[in-house]
């Protein structure tokens, strides 16, 4: 099996297309493509998940020690042919300047996988060598294999750059995609929009030629790593199956594919039911978890269905578990205000106002400490995870806080009996401990 890292210089420099085009050319080819998202990112692998045909994954090496990175990353990629991993903002980039942690380089490394670089070379030429000779000689610990230059202008556009930049650095340059903008994937405040919310398979193909036609894919895949196949760990079932409801529609989609594996492994039945559409809970549900997404997208939507706010109390009355993360967690509280002004009733289970805004306010790692027993931790209990949101609200009272934040050392969400809610996300299969203690608190072993 063939594996490589697709990074870029930075953010925004095409790193998702020219990814998603490479994978829809191996595909082309009849290969088996195992795909995954370096980082906190829910978004980008949507689009992955749907070229490949496979669920993307994420490789997060801050939230996850580096043996669970391995095992991750072997247990989704075994029986591909080739594995791909999209890196996060730059090369280099991840928690803080200070080092490489949660940064794609420490992926890459962890991984033993050599780099493609992605370089935005549309207002450049020459210039770029300098940039890929920076990149290629900063950490020698990192292989920087090949280079692909997006948002190519023309053939001589590209000759420039490509003659320069293997004369200067030594690194091959392996193709081009052209400025298209046919390829601009849709973006809103949170990044892209979900590959779930439209139908994003004449995109796809569309780059997919493109990559066929421009980049070299026999040179990219001489470069890639050979991973022995060797058999992965498998989850180990549980014998008992837990029924929780999950709440997938395009309201809230953001979860981690691997925490979901890691719950199922546990013993979790996860049944899934619409916020926007359904008007109960799927039937025998003893627990229910709603992630993050959009609320504020489809907050008239969520208002209007008053049967599932009705359900959703009702089922936290009866003392069942409700854990809900960042989109989920406006989604319980008493309104959503959108960016118009406009206000939204929601399912009122705690007392949260939120109110959208215009910049973006909470974004970062988060080590959050559990003020009090909950369906995902013990009091004391120290998770990592992270935060993204474009949402405020009044911090809550030490009286009803589930989380204290180390940095930046405020309060989060609430812990009110069985439901618990706040913005921060988790990685379950990062925190299997967390895992276990929902599934056990939705068995009704609480303490």
């Amino acid at each position: 099996m063939k594996a490589i890292v697709i990074g870029g210089t930075q953010s925004g420099v095409g790193k998702t297309t020219v990814t998603a085009g490479v994978i829809g050319a191996l595909r082309a080819r009849g290969l088996r493509v195992a795909v995954f998202k370096t980082g906190p990112d829910y978004l980008d692998p949507t689009f992955h998940t749907a070229a490949s045909g496979q669920p993307c994954r994420n490789l997060d090496s801050w939230i996850m020690p580096p043996e669970l990175i391995v095992r991750a990353f072997r247990r989704a990629a075994q029986r591909a042919d080739v594995a791909i991993v999209e890196g996060v903002m730059g090369l280099f980039d991840g928690r803080s300047g200070e080092d490489e942690s949660g940064s794609t380089a420490q992926v890459a490394k962890l991984l033993g996988l050599p780099v493609v670089l992605v370089v935005d070379a549309s207002a450049m030429a020459r210039s770029a060598a300098a940039m890929v000779l920076g990149y290629a000689t900063f950490d020698p610990g990192l292989r920087v294999a090949g280079v692909v230059l997006n948002r190519i202008a023309g053939e001589r556009h590209f000759e420039a750059a490509k003659v320069a930049i293997e004369r200067q650095s030594g690194v091959p340059v392996l193709g081009l995609m052209h400025r298209d903008d046919a390829f601009a994937l849709p973006g809103r405040h949170l990044g892209l929009v979900s590959a779930l919310e439209r139908d994003a398979s004449t995109s796809l193909a569309s780059i997919a030629a493109a990559a066929v036609r421009g980049i070299d894919i026999d040179a990219l895949l001489a470069l890639a790593a050979e991973i022995p196949d060797e058999a992965g760990e498998e989850p180990v079932t549980a014998a008992e199956h837990v029924p929780i409801a999950i709440a997938r529609d395009p309201a809230f989609s953001f979860y981690y594919e691997d925490g979901l594996d890691e719950l199922v492994a546990r013993g979790a039945e996860l049944l899934p039911f619409s916020p926007l559409t359904d008007a109960s809970l799927p039937a025998g549900a003893r627990g229910v978890y709603i992630g993050g997404g959009y609320p504020e997208v489809f907050a008239a939507e969520l208002a209007a269905n008053r049967p599932m706010h009705e359900a959703l109390r009702a089922h936290a009355a009866a003392g069942l578990p409700v854990y809900a993360e960042c989109g989920g967690h406006m989604y319980l509280g008493q309104s959503l205000t959108a960016l118009d002004g406009s206000r939204y009733e929601m399912a009122a289970l705690t007392p949260l106002q939120s109110t959208m805004q215009g910049t973006r306010l909470a974004l970062g790692y988060r080590v959050a400490t559990a003020l009090r027993e909950g369906p995902v931790a013990k009091a004391g209990d120290q998770l990592r995870g992270h935060e993204f949101h474009l949402s405020a609200a009044a911090p809550p009272s030490e009286a009803s806080a589930c989380w204290r934040f180390q940095d930046p050392g405020r309060l989060d969400g609430f812990a009110l009996g069985p439901v618990w809610s706040s913005y921060l996300h988790l990685h379950f299969a990062a925190s299997p401990d967390a895992a276990q203690r929902f599934i056990d608190v939705c068995k009704g072993a609480w303490g």
